[in-house]
């Protein structure tokens, strides 16, 4: 009998392995947020090219998940209200907005967030307490394109996210049947 319950006991203890992990990745050139700046670094407005943009592998129909932004999405981006005024604007967007559909943007969104769930397997799977630890990047860069010309850059993101995501059910199992007779019930 002793065997058996020493042999219980560890067997649950291993069990942390069986826990699920995720990863979600936005394809793209870089492999972390100082891969990315350091390429957006290389980048400096009236003197980069659309050419060099593309050695850079920043070529929107070569490289996934980077947005084009045409000359009304630069409006809404740069003048989303009256009551900001155009003079305020960095230079580069000033004459990107004068040359109207002769300008254009690209809009570059990366990220890498791996989710691991940590704990014991039985508290986790039996929905008791659930602890997921979040870790990764998250890069955005905007150029505006005027002509074969970069007049302006803009860069941001977040160089590393750690959260953590705890919940905690203590019915475990029982604690979603009282959620869905609410759900389910119809109120008159």
């Amino acid at each position: 009998m002793l065997r058996l319950s020493l042999m219980l006991c560890l067997g649950l203890t291993a069990c942390a392995g069986l826990l699920p992990r995720g990863q979600s990745v936005v394809e793209g050139p870089w492999h972390s947020f100082a891969d990315a700046q350091r390429a957006f670094d290389q980048i400096t407005p009236y003197r980069t090219t659309v050419a060099d943009l593309n050695a850079m592998k920043l070529d929107p129909n070569q490289s996934p998940n980077i947005t084009l932004l045409n000359y009304s999405d630069v409006l809404r981006r740069f003048l989303p209200s009256p009551s900001v005024n155009a003079d305020d604007l960095d230079a580069g967007v000033k004459a990107c907005i004068a040359a109207k559909t002769v300008c254009r943007g690209l809009e570059i969104d990366q990220r890498s967030i791996q989710r691991k769930r940590l704990g014991n397997f039985w508290v986790d799977f039996l929905n008791f307490k659930r602890h997921v630890d979040v870790t990764g990047w998250r890069f955005n860069g905007v150029l505006l394109i005027q002509g074969d010309l970069v007049v302006y850059k803009l860069v941001g993101g977040q160089p590393s996210i750690h959260e953590i995501e705890e919940n905690r059910n203590p019915l475990g199992p029982l604690q979603s049947i009282g959620e869905s007779q609410v759900r389910g019930r119809v109120m008159p």
